[in-house]
């Protein structure tokens, strides 16, 4: 199979062997796969948060349960976001059948113990033609959806958990600072709960238009205004629930610098660089900081319902489609956020 491999902290497109299904796995062929920007932070950042998690964690045992970590030196192949058609079927299948449609948590088990589909050397991820996924996470796709809409409900599904975590109501503000992927998750789940007013900050034109397309009451450059004035200009009297959603160091001390007394501040940007922050930022006006990574089951399944039924749509995020040889040039462009949001890779084009 065709495949956009990362070795050794560089991406290149290879010839792979096809994989096998094992025991209640099923082979599927990818019909989409979102680009997801924690890829983009991995390739450059992979080895940084390699060698930080290793300093931190010492000789801690790895906790129960936890996923098995791929070796950078051997072919991984990333791509999270998928949505993909069943070919075949491994032993013991019985819930999904030949030709269904499919999308799945990126996560797979086996003997061996689990995997996190895309950062592992034996389950590639979805910038191949083939993907092996456990049959048991398999949520059949509903007759209608297309693929590339279907292939939004992972990052969709960031967005669904990251606002559950922030514990907002009807009632409430949120400011989201960053409308990249999840950014504009969060905004969508936000206008799916009937939260108001949503103040989005991005430097980028075109992001602000699609947070503007997904719900967003008010978009801001922060060149021209702050976040924090925006949010004063329209509301300032409500609750604040602050979205951090760019990943990058300064980002979290930049949110406690604006936030209003007793506000939360939820960091569902996926910084995988050394950060610092200064504490009594938060002491002195008793913020609540906290953070969010991926989403539960349930929360899966609701945002491809959300999706499936219209309640959301998705379709300005869409900005490009590649094809697997395509995927390390897609990778270069998306650097350019007036050009690109979300690209597919959708193999056999």
């Amino acid at each position: 199979m065709r495949a956009a491999v990362m070795r050794d902290w560089q991406l290149r497109v290879d010839d792979l062997p096809d994989p096998t299904p094992g025991p209640g796995q099923v082979l599927t062929k990818v019909l989409a796969c979102g680009i997801c920007g924690s890829d983009l932070h991995m390739l450059q950042h992979g080895a940084e948060v390699r060698a930080m998690t290793a300093q931190l964690m010492g000789d801690a045992p790895a906790e129960a349960g936890a996923p098995i970590s791929f070796e950078p030196n051997l072919d991984t192949v990333m791509g999270h976001e998928f949505c993909c058609e069943v070919v075949e079927l491994g032993p013991g299948c019985t819930n999904l059948k030949v030709g269904d449609v499919v999308v799945s948590m990126p996560v797979a088990f086996d003997a061996k113990g689990l995997h996190t589909v895309g950062y592992s050397n034996t389950y590639n991820g979805g910038y191949a033609d083939l993907m092996v996924l456990s049959e048991m996470l398999g949520m059949k796709v509903p007759a209608g959806l297309p693929a590339n809409l279907a292939a939004l409900t992972e990052p969709l599904a960031v967005g669904v958990h990251a606002v559950a975590m922030s514990r907002i109501v009807p009632g409430e503000a949120a400011l989201v600072i960053g409308a990249g992927p999840v950014g504009l998750a969060c905004i969508a789940e936000l206008r799916m709960r009937g939260i108001g007013p949503i103040v989005v900050a991005d430097y980028s034109a075109k992001r602000r238009e699609l947070a503007a397309l997904l719900g967003a009451d008010e978009v801001v450059d922060p060149r021209v205004e702050s976040a924090i004035s925006a949010w004063k200009r329209i509301d300032g009297g409500r609750q604040l629930v602050i979205f951090e959603a760019v990943g990058v160091p300064g980002m979290i001390q930049q949110a406690m610098r604006m936030a209003p007394r007793h506000a939360r501040i939820l960091v569902v940007g996926a910084c995988m660089q050394e950060d610092r922050f200064h504490p009594m930022l938060a002491l002195g006006r008793e913020i609540n900081l906290q953070f969010a990574l991926a989403y539960e089951p349930h929360e899966f399944a609701h945002a491809l319902t959300a999706i499936a039924e219209g309640k959301v749509d998705l379709s300005p995020w869409l900005t490009g489609t590649v094809p697997v040889d395509g995927v390390p040039q897609a990778f270069a462009d998306l650097a350019n956020p007036e050009e690109h949001a979300k690209i597919l890779v959708v193999p056999g084009t």
